[in-house]
Parts: C-alpha cells; structure tokens; sequence
C-alpha cells in the first residue's frame, strides 16, 4: 500500500489510537480518520474498575490523546459498512471513504436483563463507572453477578467502601482463570476482606423493576441495594451486518490480524483469533492484546511484516487488596511447578509449567516487573520435538 493511501480506524479505543499512532510512526502520511462512539474519545478501561470507583480524581488520567498524529476524529457511531464499496456510515449521516480499514470498536458488556426491565447495572465505559460510583456512595448492600476479573474488581470496590457485597457465580471466584487452588485461597482472602460468595446450580435471573436482586435456579432470591452484572462482553459487530466479516465470537483474524475481507484488519476485543486446524479459535478480549493487534494491524495495513505474534499473554488485576500479575497462558490448571514465598502470607512467585517450554507465572501480591515475569515465563529450552 502507498503511504498516501487512506487509512479508517473505526473505533477509539485502545486497539483503535494504538493502531492510529503505529501507522504514523511507521511512516503512513496519508488521510488517517478515527470514528470513535462516545463523546469522551479514546480512553484506558482498566482503569474504571481499580481505580474510577473509588477515587473521582481518576477520571481525569484516563485519556489516549490523539495529539499529534494529524487524524481526523469523528465522534458518531459506524452504523454500516459497505465492504464493496469501500465506505462506512456514521449516525449522523457521514460517508466515510477507505483504501484500508481497521475494525477496533471493542464490546459491549453482556446484560442479563429482561427486554424493558430497567436499572440494571453494568461496568464497561466512564459513564457506567460514574454512575455505578454514584449509586455505591448511598448503597446499603450489593451484589454482584459474575466472579470473573471485573466482578471481584467491583466486589472488592464495594467492600473497600463499607458496602456488604455478595458474589454470585457458577463457579468459585477466578476458578475458570486461575484453577482450584489460587481460587480457593482468594476466595479465602475475599471473604475476610467482607465478599460472601454464593455458587449458584446455573444461571441466575435479575429480579425487580428496577432491578433490586437476582433469583437462583434452586428458589432463593437475594436483594441488595445495588446489583452489578459482571457476565462478559458481547463484540460490537452491528454495524457490520451483511459484510460477512462478523459472527458470534465477532470478527475473526489471522496472525497478521487481517480479517476474511481485502483491504479489511481488525484489532482489539471485537476480534478472536481463527483457528489453524490445530488450535480451536481464541478470543482474549484484555488490554495487552489490544495494545499488541493495533501494532499489528498498523504494519499490516502498510504491508510491513507484523512485529510479533498478535496476543500478549499478560494479565493483571487487583482483588482484595491484593495484587496479580500473570504472564503466561490462562486457564492454569493443577499445582503451581514452583513456589517462591507463601501464598497464605499473601506474596508468592508461582509458576506453571507447558509442554513447549513456556511457562505461566503469578506474582500473587508481589509488585514485580512485567519484564522480569516475561523472562521467567520464556521457554528456558527448545521444546521437544
């Protein structure tokens, strides 16, 4: 591709402003558009649950500027393509021409709600971490749907705050990510930091109108002054109907983050990685594949080789008072091949051996640099053949 060739970017998102400054910095001078849905623009997500909800102070260093990169932004949702023709348009009736576009509009959180039940609680944009820190400052009681990441994040949030809390889920706390054993013992953790936990037999149904609790699948109903559904995303792919680029699992792409369409990448948590016949197809919706498809999708574009493989297996969160840092692939499963500390004392270096060499590591409550985490879970020699 030229480097006067026009460049869109739909959506400012981290995967979205990555791939905008990378194309730059790669050398692209041509027209280079940003079509971004919200009138913040582009700012960082992992900060909303760690840090938005406990201090408003935070909102103000959330920003990804697009100082400097001469891009036009447009802040009106794509609401179709037209692949063909090369063009998308916004809701406000913009046309926007390409010779290369990059897909990066992210998800939206999974709802649980009832078509027309109102009030319930989600936490994926600034504006969801503003009003959930509004409704926490008069709460009572809350509970949360989801034990994943973002439901022990908003949990522990809530418990720091004085708010009893109860987490619902069909499995222990972290237990599909991290396995049994480091579950058990942040469950542990949770519960003396004020988290009851509460397995459910299946799926749990908000009740109310506005939602005030959640029904469990053996009768019993909880009620809490605030309830927050943690249940995952769900690709933000509308827009892209009758393109063919998008289905369930949302826009699929290969290492090169190229997607089935000429002309067409993606990048971000609307992606998933295809399939290759021998590993099933992948999506890791978390902020270092973001940060690492946007590179790739830059050079791509640019028809540059690809700076590295499209994910980066690095993971943290804060549960508890408690820090995770996690290099390595998920989900961890058996003992940990090595244990440096105490993970009942709260600051332990584990680490998980593969087949291939590589290995996953958890600094449990250790503030360790990703970079020494990144060699300890490098391939320490050639796997086996």
């Amino acid at each position: 591709m030229t480097a006067r060739r026009s460049v869109l970017i739909v959506g400012e998102s981290l995967a979205g402003t990555t791939a905008a400054r990378h194309l730059r910095a790669l050398g692209h001078t041509g027209p280079l558009t940003i079509i971004g849905a919200e009138e913040h623009g582009a700012y960082s997500r992992p900060p909303l649950s760690k840090a938005v909800l406990k201090d408003p102070a935070a909102d103000h260093n959330l920003g990804l500027a697009l100082d400097g990169l001469d891009a036009e932004a447009i802040r009106s949702p794509a609401v179709t393509a037209d692949t063909r023709g090369r063009t998308v348009t916004t809701a406000d009736g913009r046309q926007v021409d390409y010779d290369a576009l990059i897909v990066a509009t992210g998800a939206d959180a999974r709802r649980l709600a009832a078509p027309g039940q109102r009030g319930e609680l989600v936490l994926r944009t600034l504006d969801d971490a503003r009003l959930l820190r509004a409704r926490m400052a008069d709460a009572g009681s809350a509970i949360v749907l989801g034990a994943g990441f973002l439901g022990m994040e908003v949990a522990s949030a809530c418990a720091a705050r004085g708010i009893p809390v109860t987490v619902v889920d069909t499995d222990q706390p972290l237990e599909r990510i991290l396995g049994g054993h480091l579950s058990a013992v942040i469950t542990a953790r949770a519960a003396e930091y004020g988290i009851r936990f509460v397995q459910a037999t299946g799926f749990a149904t908000l009740t109310g109108d506005p939602v005030r609790g959640v029904a469990l699948p053996d009768g019993t109903e909880l009620t809490a002054d605030l309830v927050v559904t943690c249940a995952g995303e769900v690709p933000c792919v509308d827009w892209l109907a009758g393109t063919g680029l998008a289905d369930r699992l949302g826009v699929g792409i290969d290492h090169a983050c190229a997607t089935s369409v000429p002309g067409v990448f993606a990048a971000g948590d609307v992606t998933y990685l295809r399939g290759d016949g021998t590993l099933p197809d992948r999506r890791a919706p978390f902020w270092s594949n973001a940060v690492t498809q946007g590179r790739t999708a830059a050079a791509s574009v640019l028809g540059l080789p690809s700076p590295g493989p499209p994910t980066d297996d690095y993971f943290w969160t804060e549960v508890a008072g408690l820090t995770l840092k996690i290099v390595g692939r998920l989900p961890l499963l058996g003992a940990a091949t090595t244990v440096q500390g105490s993970v009942t004392d709260g600051r332990a270096l584990l680490t998980w051996g593969h087949a291939d060499g590589t290995s996953t590591v958890v600094a449990y409550g250790l503030r360790k640099p990703v970079g020494a985490l990144r060699a300890l879970a490098a391939p320490s020699s050639p796997p086996a053949p």
